[in-house]
């Protein structure tokens, strides 16, 4: 069995594509290495997969890959589409292209090479969506079928590739499924994102800088258990259909740093900013269907996941310069 991962150098596709080789897939992956964090990050996050044989890696951005070479890259039983643009306070203003271009055009240009060729073998395609295309709705927890009404341009391009994957599916009977990520957290997370941030402020002994009074509420997801849910909807998942994979604790930014302020064993330096554009106050998931459907049910509690996040930061070494080798579709 064969899978083909996109942004396969990232947080999530990384660990994605670490688990299916260790469940014996030969495993594809396809990255464009964009410039929104250093790529150094990215080359570390695939070093342990280079030294496997069940591992592929070509560099290439499916915006720009000629029509001709998508056919070889579609050979496979399952796509999980990762690859993405991502940050939700970086997507104003004159980046917004770079947003639809990696997250719509993508998205369409491999759904479209799937329509074309056809690929025999494939079994589902799966999506990964985010939960900032609920935006902000006093109704907890957030249902499927909730409406979805994004308050970030990231959102808008997030749920615009969701869209496009249903359509595909319903005019073209394309086996996409997606899944709608709840702020996924653990070691290898972007260093852009909360908890990487807090906890290296942390532990250089630098203030913490949280946007809004604290009180804002977050379900947070740990990495395996975002990977568990991959997995799950490869062989479960309805094709059509939308699934929320989430944590199941929500908790208030200040509770957070309370318990890394604990896990650390020091008193976090707090400094409160003005809220930022398109960040919602609360979410929380309801994944009443993934658990009925899919089997999924999250395993790792906060503090947990945060222990090992806080001790994978401690061993990264920010000045390793890992270079890759990788196949070019060109060759």
């Amino acid at each position: 069995m064969k899978c083909l991962i996109t942004g396969v150098a990232g947080f999530i596709g990384s660990h994605l594509a670490e688990k299916l080789v260790e469940l014996g897939y030969q495993v594809v992956g396809i990255d464009c290495f964009t410039d929104y964090y250093p790529r150094a990050i990215k080359e570390r996050n695939l070093a342990n997969l280079l030294n496997q044989k069940q591992f592929t890696f070509i560099e290439a951005n499916l915006v720009s890959v000629r029509a001709e070479d998508f056919q070889p890259l579609l050979d496979v039983d399952y796509i999980f589409h990762q690859a993405a643009q991502a940050g939700v306070r970086a997507s104003w203003g004159t980046t917004f292209a770079s947003y639809t271009e990696n997250n719509i055009l993508a998205t369409q240009r491999l759904l479209e090479a799937i329509k074309t060729y056809q690929p025999s073998n494939l079994k589902r395609l799966i999506y990964a969506s985010s939960s900032s295309i609920y935006g902000d709705t006093d109704i907890l927890p957030m249902k499927e079928d909730n409406r979805l009404q994004p308050i970030s341009p990231y959102g808008v391009t997030k749920l615009a590739a969701e869209h496009l994957c249903y359509l595909y599916w319903k005019n073209f009977g394309i086996p996409t499924v997606s899944l709608r990520y709840f702020t996924v957290y653990g070691p290898r997370q972007r260093p852009d994102m909360a908890f990487h941030k807090f906890i290296t402020a942390m532990l250089k002994q630098e203030p913490v800088i949280i946007y809004d009074d604290g009180n804002q509420t977050r379900d947070f997801t740990y990495i395996a258990d975002i990977i568990h849910g991959n997995i799950l909807a490869m062989e479960k998942g309805r094709p059509g259909q939308a699934y929320n994979l989430g944590g199941g604790h929500r908790v208030t930014l200040n509770d957070l740093l309370d318990l890394l302020d604990e896990l650390i064993g020091m008193k976090s330096k707090r400094v409160y900013q003005e809220k930022q554009k398109g960040d919602v106050r609360d979410t929380l998931a309801d994944t009443t269907k993934a658990n009925i459907e899919l089997g999924f049910q999250p395993s790792f509690d906060l503090k947990q996941g945060l222990t090992n996040q806080i001790e994978s930061i401690k061993k990264a070494n920010p000045n390793d310069k890992t270079q890759i080798s990788n196949k070019s579709l060109n060759q």
